[in-house]
Parts: C-alpha cells; structure tokens; sequence
C-alpha cells in the first residue's frame, strides 16, 4: 500500500481522535475522547501536526512544538493500533527529524516509563534517555525525557 505525510488537515480530527482514543498509554494516563478533542479544536498555535496516510486512510500522526529547549519536541506520536509494527511510525518519525534537524540541531520527545514499546521504538531511532519526570503526568510514573541531536546548539 502507499503511504504519505503530510500536514494535518481540520477534516483529520475525527480519525486522529478515535486512534489516540483507542491506544495506550493515553488511556492508561487517562486522557480522554473530551481531552484530545480540546486538544485538535483547533490544533494550538504555533504547533506543527503532520499525518501519516497508508492506502488513503489516517494511520498516524505527529504533533511538533518548534522552539523547545534550542530545539524542537515532538509532543505527540501516535499510529493506529492495527496498523504498528510496519514502518509507519518510523517514516513519520524519520519526516519529522527531516523537519527538524534542517532548521535545529536537537530533536526532544517524552515517553512514559512504563511503556516499553515506544522506549525500545525511540531508542532503535537513536533517541538517547536524558533522565525521569516522576509524577509528571500520573502518580507513581514517570515521563522519560529523550533526546536525538545532530550535534551542539552553538559552536564554540
């Protein structure tokens, strides 16, 4: 099947919302339908959302935050449940950090502590862990701190 990126569209709301809706960790963080709905009306400003089409249909989507921290955070990422472990993440991830690293040198992105696939996702995308957030978002769990970088923010 084909797959694109491309920027969000308002129309992508209902499909974007019903994948995040479905998937951990959001459910399990507690973010609900109401949350992310709040969240795509509309889309805040200043950030860049981009969706990940295979065969037509929304499969995936990334929420960047430029200008965070001399780089940018990639605030949200997320592909339908039904349609993971076929590249789909990856070629979001590897458009986003194309993105990116043409205009800053560090790309940053959180992921809870007790989600393994996506720890294991970002570090096989060489995203170093900078360290724990406990009780950031829920009690008891920390939101882990990432980092890939295409070098220092400043030469000397």
């Amino acid at each position: 099947m084909s797959r694109a990126v491309r920027p969000y569209k308002p129309e992508d709301r209902t499909a974007i919302v019903a994948i995040l809706a479905g998937s951990d960790p959001w459910k399990k963080l507690g973010y609900t339908d109401t949350d992310w709905k709040k969240l795509f009306d509309p889309l805040p400003a200043g950030r860049e959302g981009f969706v990940i089409e295979s065969g037509g249909v929304v499969e995936g989507f990334a929420l960047l935050r430029p200008k965070f921290l001399m780089g940018d955070y990639l605030e949200l990422l997320v592909v339908a449940p039904s349609a993971r472990s076929n590249g789909l993440g990856s070629a979001l991830l590897k458009h986003i950090e194309g993105l990116v690293f043409a205009r800053v040198k560090n790309l940053f992105a959180c992921v809870s502590d007790f989600n393994a696939g996506a720890r294991q996702f970002y570090k096989k995308n060489g995203y170093q862990e900078i360290g724990p957030m406990p009780n950031f978002l829920i009690p008891g769990s920390a939101e882990m701190l990432l980092r890939k970088t295409a070098g220092p923010a400043r030469s000397a």
